[in-house]
């Protein structure tokens, strides 16, 4: 296959790229900066810094969308709101529209979403089939989805993987949590009741290339592990498996000073299963967070 990626040079990107290049496939990835996707993947791959100059994708078999702005290492300004917009919302219009003029289109268009679509659910079990409660991340992550459907049509499907916490050593919310916790300064949040929809690198990489290579797959897809755990249950064992003690809660007043509206990102959450992922007949290699840990761990 020949594929278009976007969002490459990302924690999901780079997984993904390096094992798609690994299963002999042959990329191109569209960056803003080559340069700095060539440090990453050299001469392995195509590069495109752009667009604009295409007036279709009939080259490629197949388009994967991951870019877009990180969504909380900025307070929500309304400038920061459109920012994250504009990074999903017309690079995706863009893509949608170059399929749809295309005369052998790609038979397959993969674009990033969230668990954020849903909203906060509280306590309650969130499939593919729920409604969302509206908030700014459902906004965002609904348009987001409805500018990758306007590629659908009988020759190209369109696959929503609607995406939880990534669990990673190498970038991510992991990453950003280590050194804190660490240090024996972690510690649950606000509550610790909120769910955190999590899932291990590995099953997102191997989720997006089952959805790739599964003839009919379309749709939204919950790409998170089968067993989302509270906060509280989050932290233990985050500090087990990395052999520190945690004794600080931070208080969600806190957190809501720090972080302003997007203190929702880490104050609720959702308790998503990944139905149809799960349906499809995916088997995820981690489905406990335990193991999940002791994986990322075992050679730290």
């Amino acid at each position: 296959m020949h594929i278009l990626i976007t969002g490459a040079t990302g924690l999901i990107g780079r997984h993904l790229t390096k094992n798609l290049l690994l299963q002999s496939h042959r990329i191109t990835v569209l960056s803003r900066n080559p340069l700095h996707a060539h440090t990453l993947f050299d001469d392995s791959v195509n590069y495109l810094d752009s667009l604009d100059n295409l007036n279709s994708l009939d080259e490629f078999d197949a388009v994967i969308n991951l870019a877009g702005e990180p969504i909380a290492d900025k307070r929500w300004t309304s400038a920061q709101k459109t920012r994250l917009c504009n990074s999903r919302w017309q690079l995706t219009a863009q893509l949608s529209k170059l399929i749809t003029q295309s005369e052998n289109p790609p038979s397959v268009f993969i674009s990033g979403s969230a668990v954020g679509y849903y909203g906060n659910q509280g306590q309650s079990v969130v499939t593919e089939d729920d409604s969302p409660h509206p908030e700014f991340t459902h906004t965002l992550c609904q348009r987001w989805e409805e500018e990758a459907l306007l590629a659908k049509s009988p020759r190209t499907r369109v696959c929503l993987i609607r995406t939880g916490i990534v669990l990673s050593t190498e970038g991510g919310a992991l990453a950003k949590m280590l050194p804190i916790f660490k240090i024996g300064l972690g510690g649950p949040l606000g509550s610790g009741l909120q769910y955190m929809p999590w899932i291990h690198i590995n099953d997102m990489v191997g989720a997006i290339i089952f959805l790739l290579t599964t003839p009919g797959l379309e749709g939204p897809f919950n790409m998170v592990s089968p067993y989302p755990v509270h906060n509280e249950l989050f932290t233990d064992l985050l500090t087990s498996a990395i052999d520190r003690p945690h004794f600080f809660r931070t208080p969600a007043f806190v957190i809501r000073l720090l972080m302003g509206e997007s203190a929702v990102l880490v104050l609720t959450g959702q308790r998503a299963l990944p139905k149809r992922l799960e349906n499809a007949g995916y088997r995820f290699e981690f489905t406990e967070l335990d193991k999940a840990f002791e994986n990322l761990f075992q050679n730290k």
